[in-house]
């Protein structure tokens, strides 16, 4: 039986070392060393042997063992290094091949445009207030002076959730509930920028939009302020050449009420297609709080006066930039945000 086991091993010890891959190797383990393995069935055969041949013949078992899992052991080392290799070289990478450019972001036109129009009036003692996108109808039109069936509620073409609850048409609501928190303390000046949706969808009209509204109120503001507010805004925004214009208009919630327009930033003023040859673009809406809009929120219209402001984000960018199409604000196109 001794001759036999050296024999097994010495068979097992060059099969292992002829091997070619892992797989044949663990086949040759498992003939050899597994539980119905060569080795396994001659020590099962112990039992015949006498009390003297048994220590002797286990301890030569034991030695053969051994010297098989070194073997295994050995080569499967071998084969795992053979496989690593041949890895490294079919994923080997070419370092002196050209590196894929990491792509830089940058800030949306629309992101740059609200933070500089945020800076202008932070620097005015302005603070920024914010509201609900889906609002009541009491907010985003009864208090502010449109009672239900008027007729300027077709001007704002809403999204309405039900009856009473909708998509805010404007961020005049955050004005309202702005001063009710804050009734009767002065003075109030906040600008409410935020996303608003209307039923409009064309080259220069998109159903959400984004708008910043202003609101400044306090004993004995006038028109004046108002108009020297608009047209710092203007100044440091288009440039400090830039000139206004205030055009006499309606709005429910302001009297007396004006479009503000600014002279061309194309053309300066002097007249292009840009502006229609009239050398003016309008920019803003802009007026007095209506005293009913005071009453409802807290204030007295006897005491003190305020003036309010709105504008679209999208219009000043499409100034600022030279945007003709406000749709590619939002079509997230590569080619058209990387100019910026």
């Amino acid at each position: 039986m001794k001759d036999r086991l050296q024999k097994l091993g010495e068979e097992a010890c060059g099969e292992m070392a002829a091997a070619g891959d892992l797989e044949e190797l663990n086949e040759i383990r498992v003939r050899f060393l597994g539980k119905k393995g060569e080795l396994t069935q001659i020590l099962r055969g112990m039992g015949g042997l006498n009390a003297e041949e048994r220590p002797r013949i286990g301890q030569v078992a034991n030695e053969v063992r051994a010297v098989i899992e070194e073997a295994l052991a050995v080569r499967s080392a071998v084969l795992k290094d053979m496989v690593k290799a041949q890895k490294l070289r079919s994923e080997g990478i070419d370092v002196t091949l050209p590196g894929t450019p990491r792509q830089r972001g940058g800030r949306h036109p629309l992101n740059v445009v609200l933070e500089e129009i945020q800076e202008i009036f932070l620097g005015l003692g302005y603070s920024i207030a914010e509201g609900p996108e889906i609002e009541t109808d009491y907010y985003n039109f009864e208090a502010l002076n449109l009672p239900k069936d008027h007729p300027a509620r077709d001007m704002q073409d809403t999204f309405f959730i039900s009856s009473e609850i909708l998509l805010r048409t404007q961020t005049s609501p955050v004005q309202v509930r702005t001063m009710e928190k804050t009734a009767p303390a002065l003075p109030v000046k906040i600008i409410a920028p935020g996303k608003v949706y209307r039923r409009d969808d064309d080259a220069t009209h998109s159903p959400m939009f984004n708008q910043v509204e202003g609101l400044a109120v306090d004993r004995r503001i006038t028109f004046s302020d108002l108009k020297g507010t608009l047209d710092l805004f203007a100044r440091e925004m288009f440039g400090a050449k830039t000139k206004t214009r205030f055009r006499p208009s309606y709005f429910p919630f302001t009297e007396p009420s004006a479009e503000v327009d600014v002279s061309c930033v194309m053309c300066g003023g002097r007249g292009c297609r840009v502006c229609s040859h009239t050398g003016w673009l309008e920019i803003l809406g802009s007026g007095m709080v209506h005293p009913r809009v005071l009453e409802v929120s807290g204030y007295n219209p006897e005491e003190v006066t305020g003036f309010a402001f709105g504008m679209g984000i999208e219009r000043i960018a499409m100034l600022k930039y030279g945007i003709d199409d406000m749709r590619l604000l939002f079509e997230n196109d590569l080619r058209f945000l990387q100019q910026f």
